[in-house]
């Protein structure tokens, strides 16, 4: 059987950013698949204005997620994201964005996950915006995922909140607080991965989902 890792994250989540190079790894793996499970844990009414006090403790935390694993949060980012108080901090366009690439072109949904968490985190580029979102999704060629993220399109808008709400049920199934987690499933059935282990070496992750070595050979390079 095959092993389904769900994913559960939000786009804005900066410690699901710092585990974005474990979750591309585990994506590589032939024996696994990688089920996106956006949680909507920022998103709509979850989400906030950004002011000076959020966004020194989103820094704070930046700084920490940097030194753990190498990912980048640039001073871009912090002048023209955490510096514009008064802006939403909200994952809801991102999420529907994702949502649009997993109907139009699945299989890069997960790449498109990356791109958005980069213009952010990297160039600085506010993906709350619905036209920035837009795009993202064309200059990577995503044009049908772009034409159909628009604010009359309900039937997205559906989905869109259906995938939230099973992402959010296996969080109150398996008491999960807090982003990034990834839910093992196999033959054997279903349980919750020690989140500390996507922040671990590719050997310890490995040895954590059980991965014999031939099915771990991708995961070397990590």
């Amino acid at each position: 059987m095959t092993t389904t890792l769900t994913y559960l994250f939000d786009p804005l989540c900066g410690w699901c950013y710092g585990a974005s190079p474990a979750i591309e790894v585990l994506s590589q793996q032939s024996d696994l698949i990688i089920e996106l499970a956006p949680t909507g844990l920022f998103a709509g009414k979850s989400g906030r204005t950004m002011d000076a006090d959020f966004a020194e403790y989103a820094w704070a935390n930046d700084v920490r997620i940097e030194k753990m694993t190498g990912q980048r949060f640039t001073a871009q980012y912090r002048q023209q994201i955490l510096g514009q108080h008064g802006s939403r901090f909200d994952s809801d366009t991102a999420t529907l964005a994702l949502t649009a690439v997993s109907l139009t072109s699945p299989q890069r949904e997960l790449e498109t996950l990356k791109l958005f968490q980069e213009a952010r985190y990297v160039q600085g580029e506010d993906i709350t915006s619905l036209a920035v979102a837009q795009q993202l999704l064309r200059s990577s060629g995503l044009v049908d995922a772009a034409g159909i993220l628009v604010p009359e399109n309900q039937q997205l808008r559906h989905i869109n909140n259906a995938r939230l709400a099973r992402a959010q049920q296996l969080l109150q199934s398996f008491a999960i607080r807090g982003v990034p987690r990834l839910i093992l499933t196999d033959d054997t059935g279903s349980r919750l991965l020690d989140s500390d282990q996507l922040f671990q070496p590719a050997g310890e992750l490995r040895a954590a989902l059980g991965l014999t070595p031939a099915s771990a050979n991708v995961a070397q390079s990590m």
